[in-house]
């Protein structure tokens, strides 16, 4: 598939939420994106870089050319050998990715502090991504955003309609992004984090918006726990229900959760309308989330942002994102 416009949904049918989320809410496919946004594009580079079997990067590849991402195209015919080329799908994944290094790098402990720095070569500083309002460039964190279902929204055509098999424990995918990946790569989790930041607390609001198993539920409210990104606190009124509220660390994903929204609306279109409406409570403007520069306030633009290795000299060596 080549580069085109956005997918027009079957009316009634899973909305742009719940297409993002099964695509995009599962640990391989997103690790694949991000290798395919530092250059990889052939099968034997991509199976180098990761721990994945042959049966499971053939089915992710074909799955991400089936839906837009990446761009199957034949460069040798004997023996037949393809590669598989970002498409402007795939491309304005971006800022996704670059909120995704920047919560990593800040929440993660030793293994984000290791992540290489960015530098902004607009104004030449190292910098962090801040999300903004695009209407009126003011900062924004969740509880600034009011949020509504949109005619194609609610929970059960936000939910994918498929579902893929998650990896063993024991296996590891990815060394840069771990925590991510167990909150975003799976559609349950990716599900889970965008009903707390709806609001919802306990358990029964998790299991009757989501319809997931009440065993996948608990396992998940866990992990989330387990990774501090929820907290468990009793009911007041009744000690044996307890909720689980976001943590500070558990807010700051926001980012994260507010781009790939941002970037499901655009490229799969219903034709009843969006799946959500989100207002900045500020300007009362439609909510775009945006990143800009938290030094210089400048948008940040594809082809501005330059990796700083951590080495100890880091005049000498450096490369371009």
């Amino acid at each position: 598939m080549t580069d085109g416009g956005p997918t027009l949904l079957e009316p009634g049918g899973t909305n742009a939420v719940g297409r993002m989320l099964g695509i995009l809410g599962d640990e391989w496919s997103l690790l694949l994106l991000g290798h395919s946004s530092r250059g990889l594009t052939r099968y034997g580079e991509f199976r180098r870089a990761m721990p994945i079997s042959n049966s499971v990067l053939t089915h992710r590849l074909t799955q991400l050319a089936e839906h837009g991402l990446l761009d199957r195209r034949i460069y040798r015919t004997n023996p037949l050998r393809a590669e598989y080329l970002p498409t402007a799908r795939s491309r304005t994944l971006w800022p996704m990715m670059l909120a995704i290094w920047e919560w990593e790098r800040r929440w993660t402990g030793p293994a984000g502090e290791a992540l290489p720095r960015r530098r902004h070569d607009t104004c030449g500083a190292e910098f962090a991504p801040l999300l903004t309002c695009r209407a009126c460039g003011a900062p924004v964190e969740a509880r600034d955003i009011r949020a509504a279902w949109g005619p194609s929204g609610g929970w059960e055509r936000s939910v994918p309609a498929s579902s893929t098999r998650r990896r063993p424990d024991s296996v590891t995918v990815s060394p840069q992004y771990p925590q991510t990946l167990e909150i975003f790569g799976n559609r349950w989790s990716s599900a889970l984090i965008g009903a707390a930041f709806r609001g919802m607390v306990r358990f029964s609001e998790f299991e009757s918006a989501l319809g997931a198993p009440p065993t996948l539920i608990a396992e998940r409210l866990r992990a989330f726990c387990a990774l501090g990104v929820l907290e468990s606190r009793q009911h007041a009124r009744h000690p044996g229900r307890p909720e689980y509220h976001l943590t500070d660390k558990g807010r700051a994903f926001f980012p994260i959760t507010a781009l790939s929204l941002h970037w499901a609306q655009k490229w799969f279109v219903s034709p009843e309308g969006p799946a959500l409406v989100q207002t900045h409570a500020a300007c009362g403007q439609d909510f775009l989330a945006h990143l800009a520069c938290d030094q210089c306030r400048q948008p940040l633009r594809t082809g501005t942002i330059t990796i700083v290795p951590v080495i100890e000299d880091r005049t000498t060596h450096e490369g371009t994102a």
